[in-house]
């Protein structure tokens, strides 16, 4: 097993991070790699990495997003991806020392998938976990205990986050020249007795939505709702909540969701807590008059299987009427898993 790291204190640095972890950081990746060399540096390339947005990086949940940057970093320019991830897997597992939902989070990928690959990397090694942890600790006996190249990490963090600053410049300008000559034309057609077409129409989004959040992150949810999380529950900062229609919070060991309505400006606020999945749910559909919407979700870094999710618009009052006159049996919120299964179904009964 990979020694423990020691404890840091409270506000540190990225110096302090890179020197307490760089021998165990190099170690795993010699684990990754199999070679010294690509050991070295895809451990200096994933530093420098975090070393350009550590400013960002949750001090409480550092190992989860450096051990993310790391393994993927090694697994993005592989060839043999399918092998190279489950020996990925593997080493997380038995060397590492991490939950099966610990990995899934990870690699972004379902519960379920890593426990087939671990049983598949078993079957192709010819081993069992306690051999397995033995061939791994043999592997980087010759790891020696070395110094953080520190000023080579840091010069490369400032060189990429300069970089990615200049980037989104470039990007947040090449958006804003259209968006600036649109408006121009509205007012042009405003003058000339012509209008526009109405905001929002015929426009979708590709993005995911499930995103994973830092403990205490702010996030606007709806008009004037902001939404965050901590290791123990979700969290809401609403105008106004409706009396009578409180959430009742599901057990975390049984798989439930949760359901809430707040009066905001614009109509209905739906949104809830979810606990007891096998790993992240793959959508969350909240039934309304008009038919089925996508909900967001928000899920906190290092702790699948629990979130809170929200829609994305207000829910008109027309619509509102139809969601409370619902019969008792029908369900207005269901959480689906990785698997595309009903994981859970919201209790209210109107």
């Amino acid at each position: 097993m990979p020694p423990t790291p020691h404890a840091l204190p409270a506000g540190h640095d990225f110096a302090a991070y890179a020197r307490t972890h760089w021998s165990g950081l190099l170690a795993t990746a010699r684990l990754l790699t199999e070679d010294p060399g690509a050991a070295e540096e895809l451990v200096r390339r994933t530093l420098v990495r975090m070393c350009a947005r550590w400013r960002r990086v949750p001090r409480n949940d550092v190992d989860f997003h450096v051990r993310r940057c790391l393994v993927r970093g090694h697994l993005r320019p592989v060839r043999g991806r399918r092998a190279a991830r489950r020996r990925a897997v593997l080493v997380l597992r038995f060397w590492e020392g991490l939950a099966d939902a610990e990995i899934a989070q990870l690699l972004g990928c379902s519960v379920g998938a890593v426990r087939a690959q671990v049983r598949q990397g078993l079957k192709a090694t010819g081993a069992d976990p306690g051999r397995l942890r033995e061939v791994y600790a043999r592997a980087v006996e010759d790891v020696v205990p070395s110094e953080a190249p520190l000023a080579d990490l840091q010069t490369g963090g400032r060189i990429r986050r300069r970089r990615r600053i200049a980037v989104a410049s470039a990007v947040c300008a090449a958006l804003l020249t259209p968006v600036a000559l649109l408006g121009v034309d509205r007012m042009s057609g405003a003058k000339d007795g012509t209008s526009g077409a109405r905001a929002g129409e015929g426009t979708g989004s590709a993005a995911s939505p499930i995103r994973v959040v830092a403990p205490g992150e702010r996030v606007t949810a709806g008009p004037g709702v902001r939404v965050w999380l901590t290791a123990d529950r979700g969290y809401w900062s609403v105008p106004v909540r409706l009396k009578g229609l409180e959430d009742s919070e599901p057990a975390r060991d049984e798989a439930g969701v949760s359901l809430r309505v707040d009066n905001v400006d614009g109509g209905f606020f739906l949104s809830g807590l979810f606990h007891g999945l096998k790993g992240e749910p793959s959508r969350v559909e909240v039934r309304t008059g008009d038919g089925t919407v996508t909900a967001k979700v928000l899920v906190l870094a290092g702790s699948p299987g629990w979130g809170l999710w929200y829609a994305s618009a207000p829910v008109p009052d027309k619509d509102m009427k139809a969601v409370l006159s619902t019969a008792g049996d029908e369900r207005i919120v269901k959480v689906y898993d990785a698997s595309g299964q009903v994981a859970a179904r919201s209790e209210r009964e109107w």
